[in-house]
């Protein structure tokens, strides 16, 4: 067994890895750029080394850097995490030459599995089912346009070299494949070095299935069941579970045997994912198809060993060392279930804009997983783990992924797990920056999802008006008024408490009108409790004024001491001018909050009027000016592109709302953008 590794990564993965090594007693080593010199993981390993600049092309995709570190420290092995030079096989070619071992698969298989063009021709000769498609060299776009149409519309663009949903355009007509073939390209070029483009058939209903495979060096392949990721958003996986509400057991063991049968074909070991695109509209489970084979560990791990008790970081440096697999097909079980969240550092109530910056306060529901061995240890604290590699006080940056944690809860039920799902996303705690969690927990309540029917149109379909928070019950609004209720006069007791600030005793009130989404209820505290509208509200909860997240229980009316409660709250508070910014269950609220003898009044107060902003056209994320696709002067239409900005690794573009002049050009090509900066005027 390996003394020391050095982790060829950073973030929540190198933690992720840090953690299972320690408890089988190894060394580490962290690598670092500029921007991560204070961050977790650098701090928890045993040694560390600073490899350059923040820019990933010139510290964590230099494999000599990696290489030289190695030597530097001693260490005999590298676990590249995901994505930088974790599929690259000249990474592993280099390591082999300095007799430092890879923790995954050879170079052979990676470079086989990483040509998405090459890997279907595997695929196909390994009896593997393969979506239809083009595989081979498109010359340029006409060509592309008569493949397009050869295949017949949708069809999907894809960079030969991408992944993670970098490189990729769904295309339903000519215009739209002439208007994203280059855009894929460069994706491609500046992403993963490689410009080749491949076009395959788009299937209706899709959903995303993977297989997750362990190989060991001594011919050993196993498949430790699926993963349905079919929640994505621009096809970035969003929510991931396991099992698949969809795969059924005869289903699970024809994707394994082929998925095995492919990863045998190209002499695979470590672990690794084959991911399938399967036809929801085809109820037999027969019509699934070879995606693509990610020659690394997934994002999306962690469900796998909470439903299995498998620890894949530690068979993976077990299996570079050389040991067997310890364990068969057979011994593979489905122990509950499991859901993946990855909370972003995004704004979904701004279109999901990349959003980066200072963690001003970071309170996770649970502290981040502790690895200590056991299938309770890897599915967390009362059956949720965080996964992260931020620190309040921390900053999420431009330069890298904008992932912020990956919050893993499990039960014996799906229902189960995606309850605590919520509860956990209510006790999250993030400020500083934009994220999404408000939408993880809209789409854990959603009816949809909690059906089980699901497809990657999934967030596209539910929300195609963009998110504006999750639906509010009755009940719910109820009990938001109650809790300004009693909290308000919380506050108020303790401002009378503040010596010289009122003239003798004065009770604080305890009848309120609270505004909540546009709505008036009358709260009255009175001796046997708090009412709204009328009705009584039974309420458990502690609170000192300054507090900023409570946790509510609600009970029926009349309730028994020991009676159980029949609902429960995680509600985030922040004091506004007039009242309180409410967060829970997916949806904030603006609560205007006043005692109910001077409410009236509020009505005669002038409304400030937001300035026209319709004529700029503003950035609205920090990123790299690509390309401008209009000139001062130029006539534009609705929808028309009039500028391309580069955000967090990927191309979002600008277009005109409305038929407008273009006047003045603000920035040009190659100009980094702060938010709301404005790129062009128009008149």
């Amino acid at each position: 067994m390996f003394k020391k590794i050095l982790i060829a990564n950073r973030g929540e993965i190198a933690c992720r890895v840090i953690k299972t090594a320690r408890r089988m007693g190894i060394a580490t080593v962290a690598v670092y750029s500029d921007a991560d010199a204070r961050a977790p993981f650098v701090r928890m390993a045993d040694e560390a080394v600073h490899i350059g600049p923040a820019q990933a092309a010139e510290s964590y995709l230099v494999a000599d850097k990696i290489v030289a570190a190695c030597k530097q420290t001693g260490a005999e092995a590298v676990h590249p995490g995901y994505g930088f030079l974790s599929e690259r096989a000249s990474f592993v070619e280099a390591l082999a030459k300095e007799n430092i071992a890879f923790i995954g698969p050879p170079a052979k298989a990676i470079a086989a599995m990483g040509d998405k063009i090459e890997s279907k021709k595997i695929a196909r000769e390994a009896g593997v089912n393969v979506v239809p498609g083009f595989v081979g060299e498109i010359r340029d776009t006409d060509h592309a346009v008569e493949i397009s149409n050869d295949i017949g519309y949708p069809v999907m663009m894809k960079a030969s070299a991408g992944g993670g949903g970098k490189g990729m355009r769904l295309a339903y007509s000519e215009k739209d494949v002439r208007e994203g073939f280059e855009s894929v390209k460069r994706e491609g070029l500046n992403s993963f070095g490689d410009d080749r483009v491949f076009i395959e058939k788009f299937i209706e209903d899709p959903r995303h299935i993977e297989i997750q495979i362990l190989g060991d060096k001594h011919g050993n392949v196993i498949y430790l069941n699926e993963r349905e990721c079919s929640i994505q958003r621009r096809h970035q996986k969003v929510v991931e579970e396991a099992p698949s509400p969809f795969v059924t057991p005869k289903m699970r063991q024809s994707m394994g045997e082929q998925c095995v049968a492919l990863s045998k074909a190209v002499g695979y070991y470590s672990a690794g994912t084959v991911e399938l695109i399967v036809s929801g509209a085809d109820k037999t489970g027969e019509s699934f198809y070879f995606l693509e084979m990610n020659t690394r560990l997934q994002v999306e791990h962690p469900v796998t060993e909470a439903i299995t008790g498998v620890d894949l970081v530690e068979q993976m440096i077990r299996v570079a060392a050389g040991e067997k697999l310890a364990m068969t097909q057979d011994d593979v079980k489905i122990d509950g279930w499991a859901i993946e969240n990855r909370v972003y550092a995004e704004d979904p109530y701004r279109g999901f804009l990349p959003s980066t910056g200072r963690l001003v306060r970071y309170q996770p529901p649970v502290e981040p997983w502790a690895d200590d061995g056991s299938e309770n240890g890897r599915r967390g604290v009362d059956g949720i783990r965080v996964d992260d590699g931020v620190f309040e006080g921390g900053e999420v940056s431009m330069f890298y992924d904008p992932m912020i944690a990956k919050l893993v809860t499990w039960g014996a039920t799906r229902d189960e797990a995606a309850d605590l799902q919520v509860a956990a996303l209510d006790a999250f705690r993030i400020e500083g920056l934009g994220h999404n969690v408000d939408f993880l927990s809209a789409i854990m309540q959603h009816p949809r999802f909690r059906s089980g029917e699901l497809t990657t149109g999934f967030i596209a379909e539910e929300y195609p008006e963009g998110f504006e928070g999750a639906a509010t019950p009755e009940r719910t609004i109820g009990v938001l008024a109650a809790v300004a209720g009693l909290v308000s006069t919380a506050d108020a007791d303790r401002s009378r408490r503040i010596e010289g600030q009122l003239n003798g005793p004065l009770l604080p009130p305890g009848d309120w009108t609270v505004r909540i989404d546009g709505e008036d209820h009358a709260v009255v505290l009175e001796e046997d409790g708090v009412h709204v509208d009328g009705e009584q509200v039974t309420l458990a909860f502690e609170y000192t004024p300054g507090d900023r997240f409570i946790a509510v229980e609600l009970f029926d009316n009349g309730a028994e001491e020991d009676e159980a409660a029949i609902e429960s709250y995680g509600i985030q508070i922040e004091p506004t001018r007039s009242g309180y910014r409410m967060t829970t269950r997916g949806a904030k609220h603006e609560l205007r909050v006043l005692p109910t003898r001077i409410a009236h009044l509020a009505e005669h107060m002038i409304e400030k009027i937001p300035p026209d902003l319709s004529k700029l056209l503003i950035c609205p994320m920090p990123g790299l000016l690509v390309k401008l696709h209009v000139e001062e002067g130029e006539e534009v239409q609705p929808g028309q592109p009039l500028a391309t900005v580069e955000a967090m690794k990927m191309e979002n573009i600008l277009r005109a709302e409305k038929e407008a002049v273009v006047g003045k050009i603000n920035a040009a090509e190659g100009d980094s953008l702060a938010v709301d900066a404005v790129i062009l005027e128009l008149e």
